[in-house]
């Protein structure tokens, strides 16, 4: 079939675009943002929560989540980090290859690139996230790519190889906790071969955790589709936060899958891009670490 591209509605947001190929299908919007609002099978659930509130009033002087999947800067600084991105997105589109040209960010003398490339055929999608330095002098940034996930769901993060004591006496990778984090959280799973933290609209707390992703993969599986999401880890590399490549976050309605370049220093008129790979896969997952096995073959 190839690639189609087509304008469309996205419930009450009307100024989107939609790029599906026969299996699987996104939907991005042009009126703000940009947010990739739908990821998935055509036909079949969402893998990303929207917030039907903010969607059907767009705009204004202040930040919107909108959910889907959106391009930040970390670390996380008020009021920097959550500049408004409430205008017009103007795009291109090559035939095979979406680029979405958001308005710089006035403030922050920050721009922001986003290219969306669908496989021609099966579920794959290639992101490049740029940051773009339009400011006088060198800044330094992490590009910080956020997926907001459909709540019900588990994240499905892989631990390094276990090796026995007195085998290998250095450490692994760094695990980080934020205030808020409570490692007694009966959302978390800390299994020998994977960390899972589950979305539970019955837990009304905030819980996050990051880490140096060497693998460079984390899925979330949601009914019977199993969402992963791939991104480099460059070893030696200075990471945001105390070192993490990856963070995942939830609440009661969503849980955040993110991916962060390492920090890096962009001259004045220069960027950098970071990378993330996704897939989306058809199979109903246990809880048992053989059964999340069946993810990791994936990969």
């Amino acid at each position: 079939m190839g690639i189609l591209m087509e304008k469309t509605d996205f419930g009450s947001v009307k100024n989107c675009l939609k790029l599906s190929n026969g299996t699987v299908a996104l939907i991005v919007t042009l009126g703000f943002g940009p947010r990739i609002l739908f990821y998935g099978f055509i036909g079949d659930i969402n893998l990303f929560k929207t917030f039907d509130d903010q969607l059907s009033s767009p705009g204004g002087n202040e930040w919107k989540s909108y959910g889907g999947h959106r391009l930040w800067h970390a670390p996380e600084i008020v009021p920097r980090t959550y500049y408004p991105d409430n205008d017009e997105v103007p795009y291109t589109w090559d035939g095979s290859v979406l680029t979405l040209n958001p308005p710089d960010e006035k403030t922050n003398g920050i721009g922001k690139r986003i290219t969306v490339a669908l496989a021609p055929s099966g579920t794959g999608v290639t992101l490049n996230h740029t940051l773009i330095n339009r400011n006088a002098w060198t800044i330094e940034l992490s590009a910080w790519c956020l997926s907001v996930m459909a709540g019900g769901g588990r994240a499905v993060i892989p631990q390094e190889e276990y090796r026995p004591h007195p085998e290998c006496l250095i450490p692994a990778r760094p695990l980080v906790l934020w205030h808020f984090t409570t490692m007694n959280d009966p959302r978390f799973a800390w299994g020998e071969r994977y960390i899972v933290l589950a979305q539970d609209d019955d837990i009304k707390s905030k819980q996050k955790i990051g880490v140096a992703n060497t693998k460079g993969w984390a899925a979330y599986c949601l009914s019977d589709v199993a969402f992963v999401k791939r991104h480099e880890y460059l070893p030696g590399a200075l990471y945001p936060d105390m070192g993490c490549s990856a963070e995942f976050y939830t609440e009661p309605g969503f849980l955040e899958m993110e991916s962060l370049s390492p920090m890096t220093r962009i001259a004045p008129g220069k960027d950098f891009s970071h990378e993330e790979r996704w897939s989306l896969h058809k199979m109903k997952i246990g809880e048992g670490e053989k059964e999340l096995d069946r993810i990791a073959a994936l990969v």
